[in-house]
């Protein structure tokens, strides 16, 4: 299944796609959340689905998308997982997997846009491909890892460069700001994808081509980063892990290249889909 939700931000209803029709299930219930996974939620869903095929509503064309999984308790990320991203950072390539995290509240929809941060002059762009948990994941082993997957979505990891590299501490202060997590257009289940370790992830920024990779190009593949990540952290249904991202950032060009006010981001992934987000400035509400 493809699952989707739609309508204005911070109300959103849940939905599906069917053969590329959108359909409205919010007389499901519910929301597409932790509650929704740790009960059999794409099971029961399934079954919602095919026992009304033929009597669900059509969303409307041009209805907003909003991230296809609502709030998660986290979101955690991998850093420099494509050889090539950590070549042109100049960062050594990692032994183990590089572990950060993004602010829940950095997550947008998938056509939202993307709002450079006050006094930000280094706002950066990342195409990754984001596993949501499906289960209650601890301790997990890297050969039964796929079993805790609920999907796969699109994920632009957006970046603030100084924030990150250069205001000391962690990555997190550059990159939990808000709307740097647009998700989506869809959660694609895992039966969608044939290989979650072959999949061509791509972005243009204004129509030019910066980031062209493929996932079989991982350092640490997503069975491996799902079990290393349980090792440190329980995973609740829901949460999301953004698996890094291949060259092609602003930070890796010489000089430098970042977003500014709008710049137009187009990105995807092989069997997940496009999104697009225009960049503008913050202005204080």
């Amino acid at each position: 299944m493809k699952l989707i939700r739609w309508g204005a931000a911070d109300q959103e209803k849940i939905g599906v796609i069917v053969n590329d029709t959108w359909y409205d299930t919010s007389a499901f219930g519910g929301d597409y959340n932790e509650q929704f996974f740790n009960d059999n939620g794409l099971e029961r869903l399934a079954e919602f689905v095919k026992a009304n095929e033929g009597k669900l509503t059509v969303i409307p064309a041009g209805t907003r998308l909003g991230s296809p999984i609502a709030r998660p308790s986290k979101i955690v990320c991998i850093g420099l997982n494509y050889a090539d991203h950590a070549r042109e950072t100049n960062a050594a390539i990692p032994t183990e997997p590089v572990i950060f995290m993004k602010a829940s509240t950095s997550m947008v929809g998938p056509f939202d846009n993307v709002v450079i941060p006050k006094n930000s002059v280094k706002t950066d762009w990342e195409v990754e491909l984001a596993v949501v948990i499906g289960k209650k994941a601890s301790y997990v082993e890297e050969a039964d890892a796929l079993d805790y997957v609920a999907g796969y979505a699109l994920h632009n990891d957006v970046s603030e460069r100084e924030f990150q590299l250069e205001r000391n501490g962690t990555w997190d202060k550059g990159k939990g700001c808000d709307t740097f997590a647009p998700l989506g257009p869809f959660l694609a289940t895992k039966d969608e994808i044939a290989d979650v370790n072959n999949m061509r992830l791509w972005l243009t920024v204004n129509g030019q081509k910066m980031q062209d990779g493929n996932t079989s190009n991982f350092i640490f593949n997503v069975p491996f980063v799902v079990a290393y990540v349980s090792q440190f952290m329980t995973l609740l249904p829901g949460d999301v892990i953004s698996t890094g991202t291949p060259a092609g950032v602003g930070l890796g060009f010489n000089p430098p290249v970042y977003l500014k006010d709008g710049d137009v981001i187009e990105l995807g992934i092989d069997g997940l889909g496009n999104s697009k987000q225009q960049v503008k400035n913050y202005v204080k509400n």
